[in-house]
Order: structure tokens, then sequence, then C-alpha cells
């Protein structure tokens, strides 16, 4: 991973417009109780205790005070299918579950994003809808070479490609030889390519074999996406961003053998990094097969095994970031006897994050700070917005979140949620943690259970290049 660059420090006010008093600063390197002082949208001093004169004071007694979340991977889905999650529904349930900044996948919108126009449309709607800052993928299919140093200059955070069937026939998924050709591109233009990791040939081959012997169901599908599917393909992306000196992320592994397989390249100096997702660390195949649709996403969820070695491997180091890949749908495209024509897809983006932290009460103080890296630092860094995001230090964005533990444990009921349709594979699950408060350069975004009353329209956010 790139160096952290050093922010510089914000010129600091007569006056503040926030302090954050009282609460526990939560950063990679540890947990503090301090103070923040928040002027012009920035973080200027973190003490022990701020008595300065503020315009506003924020109570945090009680809570950590947690970085802003930065989620790398949602399907917000607009312009085009706003009937399925929309950048206002979206970015409000991020805001619920502690997110400040979210980056939007570019297939499940109509045009999908692929080049700058699509791109500029869909920034548009973003600086109009979403409550929390957000920034923007390009898309990477074949046809479109021609069209990615518009989407750089058009302040693509990256390009996204599909190694298998996207399921939107509107952005193929990509060939060896345009994915080579595209990397090329990529690493002449300084763009980060980030792939969906599974063998097209392969998966389609288990599928058929599969529908063949008359398996519809939900074990058909998990048994049609063997951990075989993934490796091969993190093989050859492998593969061509060493050949091509293209910097890679993989999104969503969902298993050790994969991360194993992202560690030996990285050893091997390949600029490629792992991304992982709450379903992966909270659910395993059994929990698939009695939540149904509503936990059906790819790659598949897997086994207990694969689980607990996900947890490990996180804590080692070997997974730089953690996002949601929140991907909802309408009810009625969850529900069929045909498990493969169920549009696959977890909604995830206001539970997913906190129901992480409530897995790890029992070594908390520990595994925060490693949360700020994975959710917060570790993105910024990655994808280069760290001048300005990602950490709770003087001369960043005050994008950060006031983080609960109760003594009592509360239920996640379908009326909490604030995505376009209520249906989370986390419903009914019992959490300790929750997000009180998020702001968002300064100002309140979410408060108490509700919109705050003076959230303001989110940012739209370039790296640097």
């Amino acid at each position: 991973m790139a160096k952290q660059k050093k922010a510089l420090p914000a010129p600091e006010p007569e006056g503040l417009d926030l302090i954050v008093r009282g609460g526990r600063v939560v950063t990679p390197e540890g947990i503090a109780e301090a103070d923040l002082g928040v002027a012009n949208g920035k973080i200027v001093r973190v003490a022990s205790v701020i008595d300065d004169h503020a315009s506003e004071i924020l109570e945090a007694g009680g809570c950590y005070v947690f970085p802003g979340i930065l989620d790398a991977h949602v399907h917000f889905n607009e312009p085009g299918r706003t009937e399925w999650e929309g950048l206002a529904h979206g970015s409000l349930a991020l805001a619920a579950g502690g997110g400040t900044c979210f980056f939007d996948m570019p297939l499940n919108s109509e045009p999908p994003v692929i080049d700058a126009a699509s791109l500029r449309a869909k920034r548009t709607l973003a600086e109009q809808k979403s409550c929390t800052d957000f920034a923007l993928w390009g898309g990477l299919v074949p046809g479109n070479l021609d069209r990615l140093a518009g989407l750089r200059d058009a302040g693509a955070v990256g390009l996204k490609a599909f190694m298998c069937n996207s399921g939107v026939d509107s952005f193929q998924n990509i060939d060896a030889h345009s994915l080579r050709e595209g990397m090329k591109r990529a690493a002449k233009l300084g763009l980060i390519v980030a792939v969906h990791a599974e063998d097209d040939a392969l998966a389609a081959r288990y599928t058929a074999e599969q529908k063949a012997k008359g398996r519809f169901n939900v074990r058909a599908y998990l048994a049609s996406r063997p951990v075989e599917v993934e490796l091969a393909a993190i093989r050859q992306a492998l593969e061509l961003a060493g050949e091509t000196g293209c910097a890679l992320h993989v999104v969503h592994v969902s298993s050790p053998e994969g991360l194993d397989l992202i560690a030996e390249a990285k050893a091997q100096r390949v600029d490629v990094s792992a991304e992982t997702c709450p379903h992966y660390l909270l659910l395993n195949d059994k929990e698939v097969v009695k939540l149904g649709a509503v936990a059906k996403c790819a790659p598949v969820i897997r086994d207990e095994r694969s689980r607990v070695a996900l947890w490990s491997e996180l804590r080692a180091g070997n997974i730089q970031t953690v996002g949601s890949d929140h991907s909802p749908a309408p009810p009625e495209m969850k529900t069929s006897k045909n498990f493969f024509a169920i549009w696959g897809g977890i909604a995830g983006v206001q539970h997913g994050f906190p129901l992480l932290i409530n897995e790890c009460l029992e070594t908390l103080e520990r595994d925060l700070p490693l949360f700020a890296a994975v959710l917060a630092r570790n993105v910024a860094r990655r994808f280069r917005l760290d001048e300005h995001k990602g950490l709770l230090a003087a001369g960043f964005d005050a994008d950060f979140s006031l983080l609960r533990v109760s003594d009592q444990k509360h239920k996640i009921t379908a009326d909490e949620l604030w995505t376009q349709h209520r249906i989370s594979a986390y419903v009914g699950r019992q959490t300790r943690v929750r997000f009180t408060h998020t702001y968002v350069r300064g100002r309140p975004i979410w408060a108490d259970g509700r919109i705050a009353p003076t959230a303001q329209k989110g940012k739209f956010i370039q790296p640097q290049r």
C-alpha cells in the first residue's frame, strides 16, 4: 500500500464551529480520550481537553468517536433503476450505519457508467440527492478502451470489470484480451482496476451441471460456485496486473484461499489489494440455506471454516478494505422457485459494519483500531483520498460517527431500515452496537435515529492524481 500522505495542518481559527467533547477517539494506532475541534468542515485540533468557544458542542461521553466509514463498494443504481435503490435512500442508510462517503459501482445504473458523459450525469444526480460525500467508479468493458481517459478526467475513482456475467446486459463481462489491454491503459492513466473475480466459463459449466440434474434450489446455487471459480479468476487477474504494472483491487474476496493468492502476489511486488464484505464475515452457507434469497450473492457465502479463517486473515492484515457490496432489488426480484433466477445481492449498507463490530465485543479495544484502518484509513490510502479523508487528525475532513455500545441487545427489524426496500439478511439479528450520530465535514447528517434537519448535500470526491 502507498505510504500515507501527511495532511497539511488546517489554520486554527479564533473560534470553533464544533467541539466533540468527552469521547474516546479511535484511530488505527489506538484509542484515546480526546476532544475534537472543528472549523470550516475540517478537524483543526485533537487534544485531551479543548476549552475554546464553539458554536456547537457535541457531548460524546460514553461513546467512541469513530472515523467516517468510506464504503468503496455500493450499488445505488441511479439513474435508471432508482426503484431498486436510489442515491437518497442509499446514502441515508449508509449514514445510519456510520458511513460518510460511498463509491458507487458503474453497472446497475442505466446507462452504465462506461464513459465521461454517463459519469457526469450520475455525479449531477448524486450532488442533488446524496446526504454523504461520494466517489464514482467507471466501468471497464469490451469496447470502451478509448473512453478510459475521459472517465479519468471526469473524476472516476477507478475502473470496475466483471470477469463473469454481470447479470446486466448493458455491462458486459470482460475477456482476458480486453482486460489485459484495459489494464495497460489504466496503468498509464494512473487508474486502479477493480475486478469481480469469478471465472465465467467455470461458473457456466457448474451451473449447467446443477440444472442438468434438475436442481434449482439454494443448495444447487451454492454448489454451482465452488471456490475454484473464484481462485481461477484471481490467478488470472494477478498475472495480468503483474504483467501490465496496473494497480489491482480484488473486490468481495470470499475465501481464505483467495487471500493467500493475493498475499503471494504482493510478496512478488504486484500492486494489489483485497476487499471482503461483512456478509462473508457474518454468515455461513448453512445460514444462507435458512435465509434464502436475501442472502444470495456472488461469490457465494462459504462454510463456517472459511468464515472463521477470514477473521484470522483480517486480523493478520491480509484484507486491506471492507466494503458492503450493498446491492438491493425489489421484493418481486427476490422471489422464485428457481434460485438461479433470483437477483443476487445483499442489502447491508446500514447494519453490516456495526454488526462486524458487535462480533468483537470481547476484544473491542483491540479490534476497533483495526476497523478504523480497514473501513476508513486504508480505503482513503488505496484510492488516493488520504490528503483529506480517512483519519481523525488535524487537517482532515471532520467526518466521524459516534459509536455506542449498549448493555442491552437490540433486535434488528425491517421497520428500522432506511433502504428503498425493507429487505435485509440482517433482520432478526441482535446487536449491542449502534451509531447514534454521523457527521460529514463537520455537519450532522444522522442523529438519534433520523436524518438531521440541517443535513447538507454530499460532495463529489476525486482521487489525487
